[in-house]
């Protein structure tokens, strides 16, 4: 003979204030565990789209990230007319370029500043990342201080929709289109032309070239002879690869949310338990009565569990719910490795609802062991007199 589930249930509805509290507290600890996830998640995503496998990215030997790299201009020359390179309509190398520097622009609102990252770019930057459009604005004149910015910037930072100017240092900025580049890094950048931002920057060095090989052999190739020729001291690799090794910056939310997950896991198991310690210790009375109509130990303990449980997955269940809603939500953190804002949006995947629920399942399997032996083990005489 099993305790029905009915019983559980209806004590959890009688005593709904406690009942409430436990779940909202639960609730809470899935949502920050979820949320933490979903912002790593949605970084390491951003990241991974990014690149074109078809490209193949030259930094400096050595280097982790264009910022840190350094190829002069006859390097970058030399590169750019190798054999095996595509050409675009005009017979010119798709072969850009490229340099990264880091400037501070003021926030909308006067929020405060940031660090933004701004790329010089050849003019078949465009060609060589087909995912980027224009939807505002013109593309920029080369030999000019204009500029583009991605449509997430512009909604970020002052003076930067189209017709607008900001100034960085004692150079002014004119923003003449704004692009939009879905869910990849891009989306944190303002593009300016590579020649005038060394010169606006005093670089007299490029930071990366991005080409495009004619085909996987003609790649294979290229690689080769750049590696192998000492002069260039270069280390080449595709541009997905390159974005993917940029993914270790979302390790600090990796961390973050297990050590969240550990702190505030033990924090729930503690308000449950105290949950079930006070409701065995509120229906010593049914109890006695349980055991006087035959019920076991074993099974009163399971019943108890088994309330636990229900409690805290719906706990979880409300979580999961609250969670959803900044799912694709916009948002911008630092990067490690840029050392500039990163935009990019949540992403609430079903594993991740999935993990939640587990989640909260061990929550109510810890916080009732202790009370649920408690109840299975109260001395029948003594359950009695309190009837």
């Amino acid at each position: 003979m099993s305790i029905p589930l009915s019983y559980n249930l209806r004590n959890l509805r009688v005593r709904w204030r406690s009942t409430l509290a436990t779940m909202v507290g639960i609730a809470l600890v899935v949502t920050v565990f979820i949320f933490v996830r979903a912002l790593a998640h949605g970084m390491e995503s951003t990241y991974i789209s990014t690149g074109d496998e078809r490209n193949l990215i030259v930094l400096r030997k050595g280097s982790t990230a264009e910022s840190s790299s350094q190829i002069s201009r006859e390097e970058a020359r030399r590169i750019k007319y190798m054999d095996g390179i595509a050409r675009d309509e005009h017979g010119e190398p798709l072969a850009s370029a490229e340099i990264i520097v880091l400037i501070l622009l003021d926030r909308v609102g006067g929020t405060g500043s940031a660090n933004v990252l701004v790329r010089g770019i050849s003019p078949v930057a465009l060609a060589l990342r087909p995912q980027i459009r224009i939807t505002d604005g013109r593309m920029l004149h080369p030999g000019l201080r204009e500029c583009i910015v991605s449509h997430r910037i512009a909604e970020r930072f002052a003076h930067c929709r189209v017709g607008e100017s900001f100034q960085s240092g004692k150079t002014t900025w004119h923003v003449v289109g704004i692009f939009d580049a879905p869910q990849t890094a891009y989306e944190s950048e303002i593009w300016v032309d590579a020649d005038e931002a060394r010169s606006a920057f005093r670089r007299d060095f490029y930071g990366s070239v991005l080409l495009r090989p004619v085909n996987a052999a003609a790649a294979e190739t290229l690689k080769q002879r750049m590696l192998a020729d000492r002069l260039l001291g270069v280390k080449v690799q595709t541009e997905s690869a390159y974005y993917r090794e940029q993914t270790q910056s979302a390790g600090l939310f990796q961390f973050l949310a297990w050590f969240l997950a550990i702190i505030m896991t033990i924090g729930a198991c503690f308000a449950a338990m105290n949950t079930m310690y006070a409701s065995v210790g509120g229906r010593t009375r049914e109890i006695g009565t349980l055991r006087v109509l035959g019920f076991r130990r074993r099974q009163i303990y399971a019943s108890f569990l088994l309330e636990s449980v229900v409690l805290s997955l719906l706990g979880g269940a409300l979580g999961c719910v609250i969670s959803l809603l900044f799912n694709f939500m916009s948002t911008g953190t630092f990067s490690q490795t840029t050392f500039a804002e990163v935009a990019f949006q949540f992403r609430v995947t079903p594993w991740m609802l999935g993990a939640g629920m587990l989640f909260a399942l061990v929550m109510g399997v810890l916080g009732g062991l202790l009370p649920a032996r408690l109840a299975a083990r109260k001395p029948v005489l003594d359950a009695l007199r309190a009837v």
